[in-house]
């Protein structure tokens, strides 16, 4: 989802709150322009030496029927740490969610604001040895191999029918570098994410978390820091997730 860098609508605040209200967690998130990615590194001091690397793997079809279900799904591998996997359902109203879905410790209800838009999410999660991506990705294991049976649920239940985990295209990887900061000014901790795409092209993005409860004094906070700190807030916000999809569904087409 690519936004307008326009303010919230009374009604559009109200319709958000109620979702805030019936979610596990909320994320703030702002795209950095790219004629400020330094003016931003300067400001959070942020050192690219501590970043932490990641690949990021999507799987869809090559004309992106999952994605057009609402249907996001993912894998990575990171540096130091498990690898994950995750399938996501986007947008969705929390009340509307399977209760055998809510309740499992590994679903998370989230709602991703940013300027000018919001979306709210489920997401399905599973930890994974270091090693299994790459040997799904690889093809030496079934891509469904990387989805725990709540996940494999979770899919059957939104997926367009017919479509199964192992018919899925690989679209990736992306490259990232993750970094947290929490400057002594706003008390917060930021994540900064550079997303950089074969091309050459990248998505520089800010976020923090939040709970429901805090979301709009954490919100306020950190929109007031990053105006100060000369960090543009108007600039086109795009969701690094849908840039990746259409990057690699072209390839696929292309190919």
């Amino acid at each position: 989802m690519t936004t307008a860098p326009a303010q919230l609508l009374p009604d559009q605040l109200v319709s958000m709150m109620e979702l805030v209200g019936q979610s596990d967690s909320v994320e703030l998130k702002l795209t950095v322009p790219s004629g400020s990615y330094r003016a931003a590194t300067k400001a959070l001091a942020i050192d690219p030496l501590e970043a932490q690397i990641r690949q990021v793997f999507f799987f869809d079809t090559p004309d992106l029927a999952l994605n057009r279900a609402g249907v996001v799904v993912r894998a990575r591998r990171i540096q130091g740490r498990d690898s994950d996997s995750t399938v996501k359902l986007r947008p969705l109203t929390p009340s509307d969610v399977d209760p055998a879905f809510r309740s499992s410790p590994q679903f998370n209800v989230e709602v991703d604001a940013m300027p000018g838009g919001y979306v709210c999410s489920g997401s399905m999660k599973n930890t994974l040895p270091p090693t299994a991506v790459l040997a799904s990705v690889g093809g030496d294991r079934p891509l469904r191999k990387l989805f725990s049976k709540e996940q494999r649920a979770f899919y059957a239940a939104h997926a367009p029918e017919g479509l199964s985990l192992d018919d899925l295209s690989v679209l990736g990887p992306i490259l990232v570098l993750k970094l947290k900061v929490t400057p002594k000014d706003l008390g917060q901790r930021l994540v900064a994410e550079v997303w950089t795409y074969p091309d050459g092209s990248r998505v520089a993005e800010l976020s923090t978390k939040s709970t429901p409860a805090d979301a709009l004094k954490v919100a306020l906070a950190a929109r007031s820091y990053l105006a100060s700190s000369g960090i543009p807030l108007s600039g086109e916000q795009q969701t690094k997730t849908k840039t990746a999809l259409e990057f690699f569904a072209a390839e696929l087409s292309a190919g």
